[in-house]
């Protein structure tokens, strides 16, 4: 609490605190600076006061705004250096070495005498070397300030996925277990996707993991993707259709089952379980709901026999086209959600029951990039250099959007553009503001274009390690800004709301009372 306090503080006294104008201190002056303290430590106090009031959520928003205040702040001292800077070089090609040394002197004098207005506050002297030293030690102190603000109270990221895949991996064991010699899906292990396992997440609490289970057609049948072309182009929906394939092998028939295509229906149905065309099909084609339904049931009936549930409640989520469940012990809490897909071919593209619309068909399967662009941001984590910002610049954008229309996917997207263009070696902390600069300025440049295309269909710059089907990578990308583009009406909404987001980067106190006086 009191780091919110110092720091709102620190940002007032930047603003208002009285300047020195000389080398020397004269009674008046000196008289107005101890008031002034005195009138600091007493608001001090009345914020600290204030503070302890707070919800969890109103003190999230504080720190929030506080980021945003330092980062315009930082930038206004950043544009009057640069000032300074072009007229001491003006000065130098007109031969005045002797009065650009004095306005240097002077200028060093001023800064000085900031600094030393500024030193009885703790937390102001991080922020006033940084302004005072310049130049790349300026942009490495101040990434590095603002990136320490940037701390969300979110459960740790890498233990819950670590947590998650060792459950995912124990209920893969038993899923083999039970579905060996069954009619039903086989089910492969889970892998991690979405932003958490990308290592951000949108959430401040409650955060979803979520993973992908491939499937794969059990014996004595086949699936085969079809594309809907009834579908819109931006949208890419596949239909499963399964096929019973003929099984009158010596080995098979040796196991016992009978075939289902060559085999008399009464000498099925009293010999043999059912096949997947009548348990989990609508009219041959694999149905999204009632898979899930049988996940519920899988996940239901085997977690007894999984260690965790000695220490762990599991509690089932009600979802048509996923299993989710939340698991909790005396002192954490992970909720999970399982998606299932099928592989096309051996590459990283997946048909899965995460919808892409609204309303989506029970026997639509969309297609998914997500496998693609968890494997891109391993890619990124293993160039990029170890103080690397681009997820906290995710982070950072996710929570100024809340409360408007512009998607997380939306600015993931774009910071994507910008990992495949900009040096991995400039997306260290002293880029930090010029990255936040890039990506509201992209956002920017596509509102007004009305254009922001996908990033994995028809890339033709991605990481060799990454696969994609050749007409996925061939394919012309998709817009994600197409409603803009057919919508005038939401076109300029869009600009309203960037405006709206511009407003919050830039005066963030602004929105900070606004939002206080309706929580």
């Amino acid at each position: 609490m009191n780091s919110i306090v110092l720091l709102f503080v620190l940002l007032k006294s930047l603003i208002l605190y009285p300047q020195l104008v000389g080398d020397s201190w004269d009674e008046e002056t000196r008289f107005r600076m101890e008031v002034r303290a005195k009138e600091l430590e007493w608001e001090r106090i009345q914020q600290e006061l204030e503070v302890e009031k707070l919800t969890p959520k109103q003190v999230q928003i504080l720190q929030l705004s506080a980021v945003a205040v330092l980062v315009f702040l930082i930038s206004v001292l950043w544009l009057m250096g640069c000032k300074r800077s072009m007229r001491r070089e003006g000065h130098e090609e007109d031969d005045n070495e002797e009065e650009v040394g004095n306005v240097a002197a002077n200028g060093d004098d001023n800064i000085e005498n900031e600094l030393v207005n500024e030193a009885p506050n703790a937390e102001n002297n991080d922020f006033a070397w940084a302004v005072y030293q310049g130049g790349n030690d300026l942009d490495d102190n101040t990434g590095r300030i603002l990136m320490e603000r940037i701390q969300w109270p979110v459960q740790e990221l890498q233990a819950g996925c670590e947590w998650s895949k060792n459950l995912m991996d124990n209920f893969a064991l038993y899923f083999g277990h039970v579905l060996a010699n069954s009619f039903y899906p086989g089910l492969q292990r889970a892998i991690g996707v979405g932003s958490a396992f990308e290592g951000w997440s949108p959430r401040e609490q409650d955060v979803v993991y979520q993973v992908l289970i491939p499937m794969t057609p059990p014996q004595g049948h086949s699936f085969h993707l079809e594309l809907d072309s009834a579908e819109e182009r931006h949208v890419r929906n596949f239909r499963v259709r399964v096929q019973l394939e003929c099984t009158c092998t010596k080995e098979q028939q040796a196991e016992g089952m009978l075939c289902f295509l060559h085999h008399p229906e009464e000498e099925l149905r009293s010999n043999q379980d059912p096949s997947l065309l009548d348990t989990l099909c609508t009219d041959s084609y694999l149905d999204v709901q009632k898979t899930a339904r049988w996940f519920y049931q899988l996940v239901r009936a085997i977690w007894p026999a999984l260690p965790q549930s000695h220490n762990w409640h599991l509690k089932l989520l009600p979802s048509t086209r996923s299993c989710q469940f939340q698991v909790t012990s005396r002192r954490e809490s992970f909720r999970i959600e399982m998606f299932f897909g099928v592989r096309r071919g051996d590459s990283d593209i997946f048909v899965s029951s995460q919808p892409r619309e609204a309303h989506t068909q029970s026997t639509a399967w969309p297609e998914t990039y997500a496998v693609a662009e968890a494997k891109f941001f391993q890619y990124i984590a293993r160039q990029v250099p170890s103080d690397s910002l681009h997820l906290r610049c995710l982070q950072f954008f996710s929570h100024l959007l809340l409360g408007i229309g512009f998607s997380t996917y939306t600015m993931k997207t774009i910071v994507m553009h910008l990992l495949n263009t900009i040096p991995m070696s400039q997306w260290s902390r002293k880029h930090f503001l010029r990255r936040l600069t890039d990506i509201s300025e992209s956002l920017r440049l596509s509102l007004e274009v009305k254009h922001l295309n996908h990033f994995i269909v028809g890339n033709q710059r991605l990481p060799e390690k990454i696969s994609l089907p050749q007409d996925v990578q061939m394919a012309e990308p998709p817009n994600l800004f197409h409603r803009l583009a057919m919508d005038p009406a939401a076109h300029s909404q869009g600009l309203e709301e960037y405006l709206d987001l511009q407003r919050r980067l830039r005066f963030p106190c602004t929105e900070l009372c606004f939002t206080q006086t309706h929580l």
